[in-house]
């Protein structure tokens, strides 16, 4: 048995969270040639893959029978999606062993310590580092272990009171920077929301009241900080004893609120350059399109850019992370930090999570993944990610799990020998679900999941009133007195479920009518404590195949 029904297709309507089964990479901007440079990883560690210098010829030996034989690796699909030529899978894609093997073997990894750029672009979860000429040495040496901790932020706009899905590449980047003991700063753009950004939009986001985007901010920060908790709590205990590194949740309206826009404008204003913003790909279309783009969206990528000034000076970060569509706000930031204060800083990009339909994963798109149980329940999250195809759910392991790339090999490899089982989306699911939600949360959709599939009446019992609601977000429910003798027809009369009259009795006498997933077509059947209704004081109905009615019973 599996944790869903037989359909993979998820409705959007009740879950909200259609997935695209490929990553796609969107960029915002266009970078100059030589200034954006994807890594390559080799036995010396990362180099870039810009053009190196002439070098004189050497005679080519004609190569061995073995060297010559094909070698036919699984490309992830990531690394067919951000390029083939370069990029930081290009290398590893290419970097193959001399020898034969079987076309099903998996290809083994290298074994051995491995920086942390290296490592996360192996994982896929690291795209692309800016600028380019630091990318192979400054950076690297920057991140090596033993060196003090780097700061490291990431900007999460508060257009929403929770998180979803489409942030969690970025929390993993900085989960990834902690645990490797740096200092991760999470930051809540309670100012620059205000603006929106206009990055990958068509057209002006619909403003927000100041006292909304408050509230939205406080919502951010209390999820961010539940992620941060679990994290610490469930996923590092067991880590080796090593020191995990500090993190801290900031608003930016802490300095943005309060710095003048006279002294804005005369000192971070001055260093920013008109050609540079309007070259942007995303400020040109916007320009050229009928609505044409606002003041306040112009200058969204200057109070960005500001930001890392201000996080730099105050707290010396030297790393922005940001989603793939936000490299034209990071190479601002970096023109300012660099202009300002000399420091050499850098720029890490995320992939983009997208829906089946091609657009970015969140809530303008109204197909958002939300973290908040509020919003989603923990059934609800585990679901989607159980839900998961077979040619996505590895990469989706790499990005937002912190299981070893040797252990997600062997479990594709189980899957490939028992696909009946599920064995990666199910791993997945518990994986994410547990961080985002903790343990309790995790045990919930579980029961919840063999109470609705596995008719489960021990899970039914064990539920509490939120996990029904929960469960049943649209199953009306009704509070009824248990009296000497009452009948199942007389349940669903009480309740409304049926119609009265013969139309209602033979809906029961058809094997319309179930009671805690149990058929019953005796309309005459008498209630039964125990059976009938469960030991929490509730009965579920069901009427047909989906329509739920949740009963609870007063004064047993």
């Amino acid at each position: 048995m599996k944790d869903e029904p037989t359909h993979r297709c998820f409705c959007v309507h009740f879950l909200q969270y259609p997935l695209r089964h490929k990553h796609t990479v969107h960029r915002s901007t266009t970078v100059p040639s030589g200034l954006r440079k994807p890594l390559t990883r080799t036995r010396a560690g990362l180099r870039s893959t810009a053009a190196a210098p002439p070098r004189r010829a050497r005679p080519r030996l004609r190569p061995s029978a073995a060297q010559r034989a094909p070698h036919k690796m699984a490309a992830p699909t990531l690394s067919r999606r951000c390029g083939r030529a370069a990029g930081l899978w290009g290398a590893l894609r290419r970097a193959r062993q001399p020898g034969t093997r079987h076309v099903h073997e998996r290809p083994q990894r290298a074994r051995g310590p491995k920086g942390l750029l290296a490592e996360q672009s192996e994982r896929g979860l690291f795209q692309e580092v800016f600028p380019a000429q630091g990318a192979d040495e400054q950076l690297e040496a920057l991140l090596e272990p033993g060196r003090p901790p780097v700061a490291v932020y990431c900007g999460f706009d508060p257009t929403a009171d929770s998180l979803h899905v489409g942030h969690l590449p970025a929390v993993m980047a900085l989960l990834h920077f902690q645990r490797a003991g740096h200092t991760v700063l999470a930051v809540v753009g309670g100012a620059t929301a205000r603006l929106g950004d206009p990055s990958g939009r068509e057209r002006a986001r619909e403003p927000l009241e100041a006292e909304r985007v408050r509230a939205h901010a406080r919502g951010l920060r209390e999820g961010l900080g539940r992620l941060l908790e679990n994290h610490r709590a469930l996923f590092w205990a067991a880590d080796g004893g090593r020191p995990l590194g500090r993190a801290e949740l900031l608003d930016n309206a802490w300095w943005l609120g309060r710095e003048p826009l006279l002294d804005f404008l005369c000192g971070a204003g001055g260093r920013l350059r008109m050609g540079t913003l309007l070259s942007r790909q995303g400020c040109q279309a916007r320009l050229r399109s009928a609505e044409g783009m606002s003041l306040a969206e112009f200058l969204y990528p200057a109070l960005q850019a500001y930001d890392f000034l201000h996080l730099h000076r105050h707290h010396g970060c030297r790393v922005q992370l940001g989603g793939a569509d936000q490299m034209g706000n990071i190479m601002s930031g970096y023109e300012l930090v660099t202009k300002m204060t000399g420091t050499d800083v850098f720029g890490i990009t995320v992939p983009l999570i997208t829906s089946t339909t091609g657009d970015k994963l969140g809530k303008t798109a109204g197909n958002a993944v939300w973290l908040n149980r509020d919003k989603t329940s923990p059934f609800e999250l585990y679901q989607f990610f159980v839900r998961q195809q077979d040619d996505i759910v590895e990469k989706y392991l790499k990005l937002f799990t912190f299981l070893p790339l040797e252990e997600i090999d062997h479990i594709m490899e189980m899957h490939a020998k028992e696909p009946e089982k599920w064995g990666p989306q199910k791993r997945l699911a518990a994986e994410v679900t547990k961080l985002v939600h903790g343990r309790e949360g995790l045990e919930s959709a579980k029961r919840c999941t063999k109470a609705l599939y596995h008719s489960s009446v021990e899970a039914l019992e064990a539920m509490s009133d939120q996990e029904l609601q929960e469960l049943f977000r649209q199953a009306p429910s009704a509070e009824l007195i248990l009296e000497p003798g009452m009948t199942l027809l007389d349940l669903c009369r009480k309740a409304n479920v049926i119609q009265h009259g013969p139309s209602g009795y033979q809906k029961i006498t058809d094997g319309g009518v179930s009671v805690n997933g149990i058929r019953v077509t005796n309309p005459e059947t008498v209630l039964i404590l125990g059976q009938h209704i469960l030991k929490n004081g509730v009965s579920l109905l069901r009427i047909g195949k989906k329509n739920y009615y949740i009963i609870k019973w007063l004064q047993l």
